[in-house]
Parts: C-alpha cells; structure tokens; sequence
C-alpha cells in the first residue's frame, strides 16, 4: 500500500458513534425529523432500511421476541452488559434504534402491538408473507385502527400470491433465484452462493425504503395511508439487471462468449482488477504498457479477439509492466490514463481507505465485552449539505426499552408493566 493509506491500527477508523459529520448542517435539523417507525423486523433486509431511515432522522422501535430477533444470533458476535450473545448482523443494522420486547404468541402481546400502532407513522415487517396476517397484525389488522398508516412488508416473495409463497427466504435465496449465480460462471463451475455479501438483503432493504419515503410523501399529499409490498426476489433482479436484459438479447452469461476485458492482473504486491470495454481504451492500455502495435493487430481487431488473445498477449504484457509496481500504483497509473481500474482491497485496506475515512463512511462501536478493538459499521452513504450525520448511539440491548415506551406511548404504569413482565407478554 502507498504512504496515503494508513496502516489499520496506526490511527483506526476515526468515527465514532456520538461524532457529528457535516456539523454545520445541524441547524436545518434532518429530512425525516417526526417520523415513527414501529418495527416488527429481524436478521437484515428490514433493519438495514430502518436502520437508514434512523440516519435521516425517523426514530425506530423495535418490536422483538422475549429472547430477542434472530440476528442476535448470528455469528461472530460479542456479549452485552449481562452476558447475553449479540451477533453481527444485529450490531451492523440497528445503531440508534429502541428495543421492545413482546411475546407475539400471546393474545395480550399482539394487542399491545395493535395499541402502539397508531402512535407511529410507519409499521414495517419482515416475516414471511401472511405470518402476521395470521397472527392478527396484518395489513388490514393495523389499518383497522390506523387508517393513515405506512405498512411497509418485506419478505422473500411479496404479499401478491407468488407461486414462491411459502418458501423461506434468505438473501442468498433470491440471489439464486435472480440468475447471477449462474450468469457468472465459466464452464461447468459450482455456484458460490453469497459472493458479495448479502445483496438480497440490502437491494431488499433499499427499495424498501425508497417505497416508504414515496408513501409518505404521497400521504402528506392526500392523507392516505398504503401498503408498500417489497419481495426479497424482485428486488434482487432488479440489481442484477444484466440477467434477464442480456438473454433476452442472446447473451447468457457473462463470458460465454467473452466481449471485454473485466479481470484480475497481478502486481508485485497482489491483484487490481481493469475492465476495457471500448476501443480507445485499448490504444490508451497499449501505450501505457509498451505495446503500440495492438490497436493495429489484426489479432486484436475486435473485443472478442481481446479476450480471446488475453492469456498469449495481453496479461503477460500487463503484468510485466505491473510487476514492479504495487497494485495501488498501477492503479493509479492507469486511471491517469483513463483506463478504469482498482486494487483489489484486502478487508484490512478497506478499513484503513481514506477515501472511507474522508467520507465518515465507517462508525466504530465500542465494544460491551472488553474487548478493546471496536465493531466497525458501514456508515450512511447518503450524504446531503443540509443533514449532519450523527451522532448514532449504540445498539440497544434486548428489551432495553420496553418499559420506557409503553409507559411513555401507552400510559402504562410500573404496576401495569411488572404484571405484563410476571405473564411473560414482554420482558424488561
């Protein structure tokens, strides 16, 4: 790495929750100041949305089971105060959120949840389609006694009647489903489920937040409260675009057959990746690495013979050149050509990336446990001159903020509570 990346624990990722970014926009307060969002969500997809509606001012409480939402499970993870194991889905999608707990399966706990409802401005909820209209708190339950209300569902299939309906629903099942696994392989490969992460959860996420903004733009409008249906499914082929646009057009899979260059290329100190799709690009790539003939081989006269001839004439050629450089020098080599590349970042590097640090986009949280390294979480990529970022506050811990809001939201006294608590309806 070149002297403007720091060396990951030299000075560690500079946000911190409680830091404001931007602070001078804190005087316009935030887009979102006002709204209320009672969240029936686990794992990613919901929280990730929530959790980015949080940024933009709307206040979260979470409605979680006795022993908490499932994400707190996941691995790895640390301890809270009490010793109690919070995994690392959970600590990445729920900064600054309130944690309620509420036992669904009991008639007095989905009556509390009904008795909430029309004190929020949004009811979201991720559980598989039709669970909740089962367990009465379904679209038509809470809009019984909120007719104004923002139900937003989340779930693998949506709420329209998918053949998929019953189906459980993980990212990596819309993914699948979506055609990239396939898209991108070569040959008889095995898929690799999850090769970027969670993006069905994140697409998920995403368009369930665009869909909850439009109604509540469209509610300011006419008064009218909606339900906004987002499928896990729809939303990932919509993120992978290329699938379905490219075979309608004859093109299966992305190098069957090969157009363009998009590959890796090894330098001294590990790989950058350099994509050349048009023609110029070849000419600027040839003069860079010494080879001036290429843009007049016969050989390299299409973008199907680059890739064809990439093995035999290209990357010997451009690793000889990149040899002597650092991935991040030839990089910028490169770019100053207006060739597109990058290094492919160790999750080390990324950490440690000004680009990151410069634009506030990694939060540390200390950790509860003590453990002195912090939990490092992606910060909110929507950046706005008149919204200050931050500060964030922490996670909550299971049922933190049970008591609090039901005597706050529904009047309940401490006697009314602690007997709620002795039937095992919430816990505190």
């Amino acid at each position: 790495m070149s002297d403007t990346l720091r060396a990951l624990g030299d000075e560690g990722v500079t946000v911190k929750l409680g830091d404001v970014a931007n602070e001078e926009a804190a005087q316009y307060g935030k887009p979102l100041d006002g709204v209320r969002v009672l969240a029936l969500e686990q794992m990613q997809a919901l929280p990730y949305a929530t959790q980015l509606l949080s940024r933009l001012g709307a206040e979260v409480v979470k409605i979680e089971a006795p022993t908490g939402e499932s994400g707190r499970g996941s691995q790895p993870g640390m301890v809270d105060p009490e010793g109690r194991f919070i995994g690392a889905t959970f600590l990445r999608n729920n900064l600054s959120k309130k944690s309620v707990t509420v036992d669904l399966k009991q008639d007095a706990g989905r009556e509390l949840v009904l008795a909430l409802a029309p004190h929020f401005d949004v009811f979201a909820e991720n559980f598989k389609s039709g669970a909740l209209d089962r367990m009465g708190l379904g679209y038509d339950d809470v809009a019984a006694v909120h007719p104004s209300v923002i139900y937003a569902s989340l779930s693998g299939f949506g709420a329209s009647g998918s053949p998929y309906t019953d189906w459980p629903a993980y990212a990596s099942i819309a993914e699948s489903m979506s055609g990239i696994y396939d898209y991108v392989l070569i040959g008889d490969e095995t898929p690799r489920p999850n090769p970027v992460g969670a993006l069905g959860d994140i697409s998920s996420g995403l368009f369930a937040t665009v869909g909850i903004l439009a109604a509540l733009r469209h509610r300011d409008r006419t008064g009218e409260g909606q339900r906004v249906d987002i499928a896990m499914y729809d939303a990932t082929v919509a993120m992978t675009d290329i699938v379905t646009n490219f075979a309608s057009m004859g093109k299966y899979r992305l190098n069957e057959p090969k157009n363009a260059i998009l590959d890796p290329f090894r330098a001294s100190d590990g790989w950058f990746v350099m994509q050349l799709v048009r023609e110029h690009q070849l000419e600027r790539i040839a003069q860079l690495v010494g080879h001036p003939e290429w843009p007049t081989d016969p050989r390299l006269a299409t973008r199907e013979g680059w890739a064809a001839h990439l093995e035999d004439m290209l990357r010997p050629a451009i690793e000889e050149w990149a040899s002597h450089m650092t991935k991040l020098e030839a990089v910028h080599q490169l770019s100053a050509a207006g060739i597109a590349a990058a290094p492919v970042q160790t999750a080390q590097e990324v950490l440690a990336d000004p680009h990151l640090d410069q634009r506030n986009m990694l939060v540390e949280m200390e950790r509860s446990d003590g453990v002195e390294k912090p939990v490092v979480i992606p910060g909110n990529p929507v950046k706005m001159s008149k919204v200050a970022e931050g500060p964030e506050s922490r996670v909550p811990w299971v049922g933190e903020h049970t008591r609090s809001v039901l005597h706050d939201e529904l009047g309940l006294d401490d006697d009314a509570i602690d007997k709620l608590v002795a039937d095992g309806v919430v816990t505190d």
